[in-house]
């Protein structure tokens, strides 16, 4: 059994399975509930997006970002002095000087058209007077969390030393939800918590595809591993009505079938889970989509020496399936749009290599554009796919977790909600 669903209509939220996995049904506490009116206010944020390049990289995917202005803006009018902690990159428990967070507190304040100020440490004394003299409305961001060894660890020292400094607490990082750090987990032992607006939404619109979907439902499933997905069709198969799969892991599935792949990499450990879900979906009447036509390659390369379209079931020897074809992409496109609910993991190829990216563009636009239909797509490189088509506004629900949503919709408690406190 997957997660609990949300109640309509409420603003406090299901929050999964319980400890023993159960499927007791819980409600969290929310935001609208604390009053923080004049507070400090600490928010775990996910702000953990590219900063190779700078400012720019940030700009071109800021999603992370953008999905948390909600709560902080929300906290800016009740005149709280906004106190906000994430991290960024693998530091590895050091100063690390590429990974400070000053360039993306920089973007965070163009977003949010307020001043940031991004403090050089994490706690300390300089950080206590810095946030001593915040007036109502100001924002500070604290210094990368895993600078500090505490945090991975969810040292209780740690924890207490971040809860020092604020009033409250406030859980608005769902990308980091499955880990049990210090500022997911620790630190709600100490302060009165709740969940932010960005984790509020995640969990109804995820919980409410699981739980009480419009249909017919479908999955669409991609990207490289099928073992990446099995939890998640495990928890919805038996609410599927249709189960679309490309990208990388369709040649699992195609051999599954026996079809030839060619040199297309196969989870060979994965073929007999493929067969039983296979078997599985004819005992329920789901109709299970694999492409009829697939892009292959001489070579896995951005611009290999031959590309030609094949057969599913004739792939040439030594060839690499990179993408589903144009007629496949335009099959899944016209049966997606029957759909009432989708549930979107993975690309359909090998996305980054503009060349075999056809695919899943045909098919993103076409639930994109579809009228009447949830689209709730998965984080990762999903959401990432869906940003460089232009397509965030377009879909229902873009998570901004990748292990997290897959761990949520395959039925995965996640720490980082479990240890917020029941509702009021």
């Amino acid at each position: 059994p997957g997660p609990t669903s949300p109640h309509r209509g409420q603003k406090n939220i299901q929050a999964g399975k319980n400890g023993n996995g159960g499927n007791e049904q819980v409600v969290k506490r929310s935001l609208s509930q604390l009053d923080v009116n004049g507070s400090r206010v600490l928010v775990r944020v996910d702000f953990n997006v590219p900063i190779e390049q700078g400012i720019e990289a940030i700009a071109g995917y800021d999603q992370r970002l953008r999905a948390t202005l909600p709560t902080i803006q929300y906290l800016i009018e009740r005149g709280c002095r906004t106190i906000l902690c994430s991290h960024l990159g693998r530091p590895r428990a050091k100063v690390d000087e590429a990974l400070r967070l000053g360039p993306v507190g920089d973007r965070l304040a163009v977003l949010l058209d307020h001043p940031v100020k991004s403090l050089p440490e994490i706690t300390g004394p300089s950080v206590e007077a810095a946030i001593a003299g915040m007036a109502p409305g100001d924002v500070v961001l604290l210094e990368n969390l895993r600078f500090d060894a505490g945090e991975e660890a969810n040292d209780p020292g740690f924890a207490q030393s971040l809860a020092a400094l604020t009033d409250y607490f406030v859980m608005d990082a769902f990308a980091v939800a499955h880990r049990a750090h210090a500022s997911t987990v620790g630190v709600t032992e100490y302060l009165p918590s709740a969940m932010g607006f960005l984790v509020e939404r995640e969990v109804t619109s995820m919980g409410r595809a699981l739980e009480s979907p419009e249909k017919p439902l479908a999955a669409l499933m991609g990207g490289a591993k099928v073992s990446d997905k099995i939890l998640l069709l495990d928890n919805i198969m038996d609410k599927l009505d249709h189960l679309f799969i490309g990208g990388g892991m369709c040649v699992t599935f195609l051999k599954a079938q026996g079809h030839g792949v060619g040199a297309s990499q196969v989870e060979e450990d994965r073929l007999e889970f493929a067969r039983e879900m296979l078997g599985e979906a004819e005992k329920r009447g789901i109709k299970v989509h694999l492409p009829s036509e697939v892009v292959v390659a001489s070579e896995f390369a951005a611009d290999p020496a031959e590309v030609q379209v094949s057969s599913a079931d004739g792939v040439p020897e030594g060839g690499i399936i990179m993408d589903i074809a144009p007629s496949a992409a335009q099959q899944f496109a016209s049966e997606l749009q029957q759909c009432r609910t989708v549930i979107w993991n993975g690309p359909m190829g090998v996305f980054e290599m503009p060349r075999f990216s056809e695919g899943t563009r045909v098919v993103a636009e076409a639930i994109a554009g579809a009228p009447g239909v949830t689209s709730v797509v998965g984080g990762g490189s999903t959401a990432e796919t869906v940003e460089a088509l232009g397509l965030m506004d377009s879909m229902t629900h873009v998570s901004t977790g990748g292990g997290a949503s897959l761990e949520f919709l395959g039925g995965i408690e996640l720490p980082g909600i479990a240890a917020l406190p029941d509702a009021d």
